[in-house]
């Protein structure tokens, strides 16, 4: 088997591990609000659960790219897998035990394998071929098709079969998805080089952080990376709170964040190739409208059909800019600065979602559901004036770091 076999078959692979990682953080989405409400001892701190899940893959992101650079990529996503088996551990123990603060800790070790898991979609597009890269990242992200729409499912269905304690269960289906993804990881994946290092000067030295950073194809990527994460997980975070202020039932909210997660993965099946069609540049108009959608209806109606609606096109959206935005940072640096280079976007990037997540309840209590949504539009406008920046630059030459 050549390279390319197994960097075809790593993608599917990690397609398979992406959908045991959603179906397990679909968990935590679901019920991370509602367990944290029922568990604090100061309801003004029920979302700090939630919030710690996206802190949690802030802190981890740069840890998890030099472990990947140093361990490789088999054995450094199974310890991110453990990572979420033994956060889905704790945070069954401290239901059962009725401890707000272990929950926390629970929470950000699920966090921990978040922060792995992210580098799941830039792992396969570095095992393929340049035409090859956004089919790669695409395989990658469906895996998370079925276990958007599955994940929530499982989260209700699980959440009295253990303890005799509500919810308990469901996180115990946590430890057990990451457990399978671990295994999964250790048995089948296999490490390969860096597709075209050797063409791409990797015999020549690394370039500095500043070097890398200081390219417009690198700055165009991690803007679209940081403007997707951070307006979707305003949006998304505030939305059952909203729907339930609307009248709305929990369940409705649930159903609205299950519609979303489907909207997040299922283009999957078709936006990579999407891409390798049309090209970045018109793939990223189309999400940024699809985001701008989202803010039209929302704005426009309080209607369950309207939630629905939004956060459906957030999550389409979204998933068409994290596509571009990876296909960049993919094509941004040599095999040899993978390492930092991964590292510094994936930090930008969490840095904006853990932004989103901690303000996005203070900016609903504060100013309401409207202006929220209306705060999608200004990191749009920045990160298309950066790609078209670099899409300027790029007629006269296409990244001198190209993989």
């Amino acid at each position: 088997m050549n390279d390319m076999d197994k960097g075809r078959r790593n993608a599917r692979i990690l397609a398979l591990c992406q959908a045991l990682y959603v179906c397990a953080i679909s968990v935590d989405l679901t019920l991370t609000s509602i367990t944290g409400y029922q568990l604090a001892p100061d309801k003004f701190l029920a979302t700090l659960p939630f919030a710690l899940i996206t802190v949690g893959a802030a802190v981890v992101t740069v840890f998890a790219a030099f472990i990947i650079e140093r361990l490789g990529r088999r054995i450094g996503f199974a310890l991110g897998a453990l990572c979420g088996a033994a956060g889905g551990l704790v945070s069954v123990w401290s239901i059962v035990h009725g401890n707000f603060w272990l929950f926390c800790l629970g929470t950000a070790g699920v966090g921990a394998f978040q922060g792995f898991a992210q580098f799941f979609a830039i792992a396969a597009a570095d095992s393929v071929p340049k035409d090859y890269k956004s089919r790669a990242i695409s395989t990658v992200l469906a895996g998370g098709v079925i276990a958007a729409i599955v994940g929530p499912v499982l989260a209700s269905k699980a959440k009295d079969i253990a303890f005799d304690t509500v919810f308990a269960g469901s996180y115990l289906l946590v430890a057990a998805l990451a457990v399978m993804s671990a295994l999964i990881f250790l048995l089948f994946y296999r490490d390969v080089d860096m597709v075209d290092a050797q063409s791409k000067g990797e015999d020549r030295a690394a370039r500095p952080l500043r070097a890398i950073a200081g390219q417009p194809i690198f700055v165009a990527g991690v803007a679209t990376t940081m403007a997707a994460s951070a307006t979707m997980l305003i949006v998304m975070t505030a939305s059952p709170l909203a729907a339930v202020a609307c009248g709305f039932s929990i369940d409705d909210g649930a159903s609205i964040i299950q519609w979303h997660l489907f909207g997040m993965f299922a283009p999957s099946l078709f936006a990579g190739r999407l891409v390798a069609r049309f090209g970045v540049m018109r793939m990223l108009c189309v999400g940024t409208v699809l985001m701008a959608c989202c803010v039209a209806i929302a704005t426009s109606s309080e209607t369950l059909l309207a939630f629905h609606l939004a956060l459906l096109a957030l999550g389409v959206g979204w998933n068409i800019m994290i596509v571009c935005g990876t296909t960049l940072l993919a094509q941004s640096y040599r095999a040899n600065e993978r390492g930092k280079a991964q590292a510094l976007s994936g930090l930008l990037g969490n840095i904006a979602a853990t932004f989103a997540t901690l303000t996005s309840g203070a900016v609903l209590e504060g100013f309401g559901w409207s202006i929220l949504n209306l705060l999608v539009l200004p990191p749009l406008a920045v990160c298309l004036l950066l790609v078209l920046r670099w899409r300027g630059t790029s007629r006269a030459t296409f990244g001198e770091g190209i993989a």
